[in-house]
C-alpha cells in the first residue's frame, strides 16, 4: 500500500529547506526514533532510499563510529 506525502518548502532570506514528513503508520512500521540518524540515497534512476545509518538501542545513543559520511552525488544521476 502506498502512503502519498507531500514536500513542503520553506522560504527564508537566504535559503529554501524542504520537509517529508512521513505518515505515522509508515514511522511505526519502521520503527523511527526521535532524532535517529538516517542518510538520503539517490539512485541513478532517480529513486530516493532512506538509508539508516545506525539503529539506537533502548536507552543508548548512536555511536560515533556507527555514521557515515554523506556520499558524493554525481550530478549526472538520474538524467537521460
Amino acid at each position: 500500500m502506498g502512503y502519498p506525502t507531500r514536500i513542503q518548502l520553506i522560504n527564508r532570506k537566504k535559503s529554501q529547506q524542504y520537509y517529508v514528513n512521513f505518515p505515522s503508520a509508515v514511522a511505526q512500521a519502521m520503527d523511527f526514533k526521535k532524532s535517529e540518524l538516517f542518510e538520503w540515497i539517490i539512485t541513478p534512476d532517480g529513486k530516493l532510499i532512506l538509508h539508516r545509518l545506525g539503529k539506537k538501542e533502548k536507552g543508548e545513543g548512536v555511536k560515533k563510529n556507527t555514521l557515515h559520511h554523506p556520499r558524493k552525488v554525481r550530478s549526472d544521476m538520474g538524467r537521460s
